[in-house]
């Protein structure tokens, strides 16, 4: 009874030293190991005098107990010392500032487009598109454009292949064309997009957009076209009156055509449209030309209707004062932070186009 009570008394002061799970655990093996202490006082069990043994056994149980008891207690006691450790060097300091980060701006080309196309949603047209690269046909020959016209030349286009069937095109016009071979009368429809040409100065890129627009029906007339124009110019400008003249002009695929100029003038060195007795000229339109028509297989005498096309890059450097089209595409995140607009403030006429 005396070695076992300073069996006890031996482990009970190793286990109350600062131990690690390693050492514990040799601990454990030490007394409860195959031929451990405890183990081996088990085996003597049998040699103990009858009279003795019950109370041997029953002392060596409790002995035992004891020392798993402690022996556990110990493990969760370095086990939750681990984890809290582990837990310390993982906090996270949220007194730290926050990473700053950039919020991205809509290209004003892009806002142009949304808000053109909001206006003319507005009066009953819809937007299509189409492929920039084209075939000739769509592109000229359907729009009536003679084989001598200068604007097939390669100096003007740019061409795909040798043959020149192939080619980017020069106007989102070929969109028109798409749309009335596939579906039948009236047609109104706008469609914006890239267009390609040969050129390139502070306002004309190789690169550049244009919305065009086409109404076709029964009895449509200049009438039509310029309160379209009208309503247009105004809802988009912001200005409740605007100056506006057509003057002849000549496309091919529209008879009459004119170029419309709006009224503006100069005050502190900025562009106030829809005043003064200044003119600038801002889109092409006409009625469209009967050959159109039948390219198309639109009876000429059924039906009638206008196009016109506008520039709109041109449009956001009037609106918001970009006085040199290549910063459009010079990806200058200082200029578009300047220039650009709210991801989430889509243009509606109700709302306000821009702000």
């Amino acid at each position: 009874m005396a070695n076992l009570k300073k069996i006890k008394e031996e482990f009970i002061l190793k286990l109350n030293k600062k131990l690690n799970l390693s050492e514990v655990n040799l601990i454990k093996s030490e007394l409860f190991g195959k031929n451990g202490l405890v183990s081996s006082e088990f085996k003597k069990i049998g040699t103990i005098p009858e009279q003795q043994r019950k109370k041997f056994a029953s002392d060596l149980n409790v002995i035992k107990d004891e020392l798993q008891e402690l022996i556990n207690s110990k493990i969760n006691e370095i086990e939750i010392s681990e984890i809290n450790e582990k837990l310390k060097k993982e906090k996270i300091d949220i007194t730290l500032p926050e990473r700053s980060f950039f919020q991205g701006k809509i290209h004003p080309v892009s806002q142009t487009i949304d808000e053109i196309s909001s206006i003319f949603s507005e009066i009953g047209f819809s937007v299509e598109e189409g492929p920039d690269v084209e075939n000739e046909y769509n592109n000229f020959t359907a729009l009536n454009t003679p084989d001598n016209h200068p604007a097939r030349d390669m100096h003007d286009t740019f061409y795909l292949d040798e043959k020149k069937e192939k080619l980017l095109r020069t106007h989102t016009s070929p969109v028109q064309i798409r749309t009335m071979l596939k579906d039948k009368a009236p047609f109104k429809i706008i469609a914006p997009g890239r267009t390609y040409r040969s050129d390139s100065d502070q306002t004309h890129s190789p690169m550049f957009h244009q919305v065009e627009g086409l109404h076709i029906d029964k009895n449509i007339n200049m009438g039509h076209l310029k309160g379209c124009l009208n309503y247009f110019i105004k809802e988009f400008f912001e200005v409740k009156k605007i100056k506006m003249r057509f003057r002849p002009s000549h496309f091919p695929f529209t008879e009459p055509s004119a170029e419309v100029d709006i009224g503006y003038k100069i005050k502190d060195g900025k562009i106030v449209i829809g005043e003064g007795n200044q003119w600038l000229e801002i889109l092409g339109c006409g009625m469209v030309h009967p050959n159109v028509l039948k390219n198309v297989k639109v009876d000429p005498k059924k039906y009638q209707g206008y196009a016109f096309g506008i520039g709109i890059d041109r449009l956001a450097m009037l609106k918001y004062g970009i006085n040199d089209l290549r910063a459009f595409f010079d990806c200058d995140y200082r200029w578009l932070n300047h220039f650009g607009f709210d991801p989430l403030d889509v243009p509606t006429n109700y709302r306000g186009l821009s702000r």
